[in-house]
């Protein structure tokens, strides 16, 4: 669950760190990022799972980077200057995600976010936590936890 604050009225609040993929606007719970980098030479893991991109060196400590779009069933697009990894925190275990760019740091309340509608049930909805209407657009608000199983962690702990 996203974090939770109250603000002076009372309401619940979600802090989020929105991104694009694929002219899809997503979010996050701020709490779950570790850091935004700039996209840098990813080192390929042979015999890897599909959606892993491979590996970088950050600061140290080697963390695997998975392509989000291919990690959604979607086929991705070339990457470009705007490109981003964000770090999540992932189950304890952290974790590089691709992204097309990052838009902003946003504040919803947690009140607009709806449950996902049961005709979504293709590529990525087991990753949706809900969706949001923000400023007349859609905002797909992501479960940290779920974009990757506990097999899908223990093979990439393996790296």
């Amino acid at each position: 669950m996203a974090q939770e604050e109250r603000d002076t009225t009372g309401a619940e609040e979600l802090q989020l760190v929105s991104f694009i993929i694929l002219g899809r606007r997503l979010g996050v719970d701020i709490t779950r990022v570790r850091e935004i980098i700039r996209e840098q030479e990813v080192t390929k893991v042979p015999q890897s799972p599909p959606f892993l991109e491979g590996v970088i060196n950050l600061r140290g400590q080697v963390i695997p980077v998975i392509d989000m779009p291919r990690r959604f069933g979607l086929q991705g697009q070339k990457h470009t200057k705007s490109t981003r990894i964000v770090v999540l925190e992932i189950k304890d275990m952290v974790v590089g995600f691709v992204v097309d760019s990052v838009s902003e740091v946003m504040r919803i309340p947690a009140s607009i976010v709806q449950e996902t509608p049961s005709v979504i049930s293709g590529a990525g909805s087991q990753f949706i936590q809900g969706i949001a209407q923000v400023n007349d657009r859609l905002l797909i608000v992501l479960e940290a936890d779920s974009l990757l199983d506990e097999q899908e962690l223990s093979q990439l702990e393996g790296l």
